[in-house]
């Protein structure tokens, strides 16, 4: 049977498959949502050997893809040209000319007019001819994120990350400007590049992000992995990232031995792929690196706290949607509360100081009542507004509304 569905472009910075980290999680999504219209062409880099076996499984989605093996050492170095061009770092860093040749041929050749960007850097690939409809996702403002980085680092790597900020941002205006719809995670984020960018303030709108509330559920949460012991503290995510590593490793040296002295048997456990040597570090009696582990519900549903201590924290993070779909009492920072619409105190906890994730964790695990009460009510906001497929409403509209105009 002939496929009706018109074709499409998706462009995005790191394979949205399998969807085992914040950005895949979102990518995927977003991927499962078009295919449903269109038939999708994907391009794409591979930056972890563990994902090049995923390549096939593109097939359940795509029309067509191309791969290309991203060495980040290599792209790192290849990168330092934007020192010499005056661009910001990232634009080379995803640069490859076989990607660009594949994008012109394949809107040539499938004579696709519409094209959704995952990641500001991947815009770059839009200048071809024959695309009359453009949309960037930007997720979070990468710019103000490198800004932000800068200042918890020492020279040089503070200027080179104000740098980046700088020149990142002005990408960022230029390709706005040469779009349709510039999409960001929360109003938050939107309304910052709105100020930053005033002349495209009406191209920019809020996509949120969702969770998978049946996957995500208590009723998948299966056997225990824990050990035996005293009361379990989680966080989760990629774990050679650097506002994770910043956030575990802020945990466990700043409030981990307070809780230590008040809470006799508190264990401290951080489930994630490609632990950062200093993650590693961490790793004592009552402190666990997993490393990548087949399915993240497990520890989640069997945890008795979740925390997200982020200082550094852009968007909704999807560690959090996940733990609260999942029912269990979450403690955020309150960078990782920007956005996220639960009530503090009944459906999460915010914390600021390490004060304050004492009293906050202390209460929980004291009060198993409240805790539950607390993951339940959770679980609840998730099912009431958190749906991807709601969410994602609004790329649908978009795209719908430029058909009807082609039409």
């Amino acid at each position: 049977m002939q496929d009706t569905r018109p074709p499409l472009l998706y462009l995005v910075h790191r394979i949205p498959y399998p969807p085992n980290k914040g950005d895949k999680v979102r990518s995927f999504n977003i991927l499962r949502q078009l295919a449903r219209h269109f038939r999708v062409y994907l391009g794409t880099f591979v930056d972890s050997p563990e994902d090049r076996c995923y390549v096939e499984r593109l097939g359940e989605w795509c029309a067509g893809w191309k791969v290309i093996p991203l060495d980040p050492r290599r792209s790192r170095l290849a990168s330092v040209r934007g020192l010499l061009s005056g661009e910001a770092l990232s634009l080379p860093y995803y640069r490859d000319a076989g990607l660009a040749e594949w994008v012109r041929r394949t809107v040539r050749e499938q004579r696709i007019s519409q094209a959704v960007v995952f990641s500001g850097p991947m815009a770059q690939y839009l200048d071809v001819p024959g695309l009359a409809c453009r949309v960037i996702d930007f997720c979070d403002l990468d710019s103000a994120k490198w800004t932000q980085y800068a200042a918890g680092r020492s020279w040089p790597m503070s200027w080179l990350y104000r740098r980046e900020g700088r020149r990142l941002l002005a990408f960022e205006r230029r390709a706005a400007a040469a779009v349709d719809a510039a999409l960001f995670v929360t109003e938050a984020e939107a309304e910052l590049f709105r100020s930053a960018a005033p002349e495209v303030a009406a191209r920019v709108g809020v996509m949120q992000n969702g969770v998978d509330a049946d996957f995500f559920s208590p009723a998948q949460g299966g056997e225990s992995p824990y050990p035996a012991g005293g009361p379990v503290l989680l966080f989760t995510g990629a774990m050679d990232y650097w506002p994770n590593i910043d956030a575990v490793t802020w945990f466990a040296r700043e409030i981990l031995p307070a809780l230590r002295a008040r809470l006799r048997g508190v264990r401290f456990w951080i489930v994630g792929m490609n632990p950062a040597p200093a993650v590693q570090e961490l790793a004592a009696a009552d402190v666990f690196v997993t490393g990548r582990v087949a399915d993240v519900r497990p520890w989640l549903a069997h945890a008795d706290v979740v925390v997200a201590p982020l200082r550094v924290a852009r968007g909704i993070q999807n560690k959090v949607l996940e733990a609260m779909a999942m029912a269990k009492p979450v403690v955020v920072s309150a960078a990782s509360a920007t956005g996220l619409v639960a009530q503090p105190g009944k459906e999460c906890e915010v914390a600021e100081t390490a004060d304050d994730y004492l009293d906050r964790i202390t209460g929980l695990l004291a009060d198993a009542m409240r805790a539950a009460a607390m993951g339940e009510a959770a679980r609840q906001r998730v099912l009431e507004i958190y749906s991807w497929q709601a969410h994602l409403a609004a790329l649908d509209r978009l795209l719908a509304g430029h058909e009807a105009k082609g039409a």
